[in-house]
């Protein structure tokens, strides 16, 4: 077939990657978003997906809105059969949708219908998933609702980050995409309808859904920050400034009687108080400064009895 593949950050490359090798299928131009500022001198940088293509000598549109008409008539001058898409970032509207004969199919990285939205991968975690996955389905104008092609199933590690398991599901979801295109091609695969049992919603989660409830459960607070890794960052207040806290360990045999928040100093680890019991600071970033060893952050910060994160 045909395609015209859709996707802008990293980790849409290895999709593209794979279906650029198929002897299947043809991937005549890319879709993604326009280039953005990035770096210290904000200069304008093309899409981890732009950059793959323009290394491939694949053409490159880069609407600033996919209903714009000028997108729309090369397009349907380019003629795809099919366009695959992997966190593309924009909603497709329906003129655009009706142009390839067999319509958009996207790779979502859930098992649907759970986790429906722009998260679904960071809200796993936070839920403390023990098994998640990625679905290709037909797009519709409903959120993340069209029939199923296909899953792949991954195992959550009791470490992972949203970052470590992302980086496995857009792998593992590579082969998935590249199968579906494959079944769409010769008939062998049809989708299935969705059932409505078990729709779960994964909105984006903001810098403010980052920050840790110290009251809450040791427990809890390690899924918040492994699922805020490496974005947006899970983070907290210490003083007047805000520390991005990078990475924690479940420490049940930490000191006793700390209050949620409340910071004890050893040679060895940073604890902190939590609504169960202590959890210890593994990696922090101060504002201005590198990620650091929490004991090196609290011997600079020349911690005082009475300081707590908050």
């Amino acid at each position: 077939m045909r395609l015209v593949f859709a996707g802008t950050p990293e980790v849409a490359v290895p999709a593209l990657d794979t279906l650029i090798a198929s002897d299947r299928h043809e991937v005549v131009a890319v879709v993604t978003r326009p280039d953005a500022r990035a770096g210290r001198g904000r200069h304008l940088v093309p899409s981890p997906v732009a950059q793959r293509a323009e290394e491939a000598g694949i053409e490159v549109l880069k609407p600033t809105r996919p209903r714009d008409e000028d997108f729309l008539a090369r397009l349907r001058e380019i003629g795809p059969d099919c366009c695959p898409v992997v966190a593309y970032g924009a909603l497709l509207p329906r003129v655009a949708l009706d142009v390839p004969a067999r319509g958009w199919v996207n790779l979502h990285f859930s098992l649907l219908p759970a986790w429906r939205g722009a998260a679904p991968v960071q809200h796993a975690v936070l839920a403390g998933d023990e098994v998640t996955g990625a679905s290709t389905f037909l797009i519709e104008e409903g959120l993340d609702s069209g029939p199923v092609y296909g899953v792949v199933t991954e195992d959550v590690r009791v470490t992972d980050t949203s970052g470590d398991l992302l980086t496995r599901l857009a792998f593992a979801g590579a082969g998935l995409l590249a199968a579906t295109m494959d079944g769409i091609e010769d008939g062998s695969l049809q989708a299935v309808p969705q059932t409505e049992d078990g729709v779960s919603l994964a909105p984006k989660i903001s810098v403010e859904d980052a920050r840790i409830d110290w009251t809450a459960p040791a427990l809890r607070v390690d899924r918040v920050v492994r699922a805020c890794t490496p974005a947006p960052g899970a983070w907290t207040g210490f003083r007047d400034e805000r520390l991005k806290v990078r990475s924690v360990a479940l420490a049940p045999d930490g000191p006793e009687g700390l209050a949620p928040g409340e910071l004890a100093v050893g040679k060895k680890a940073v604890h902190v108080g939590t609504g169960s019991h202590p959890i210890a600071l593994d990696w922090v970033q101060a504002q201005g400064k590198k990620p650091m060893r929490a004991t090196d952050w609290a011997r600079g910060a020349r911690i005082e009895e009475g300081d707590r994160l908050h």
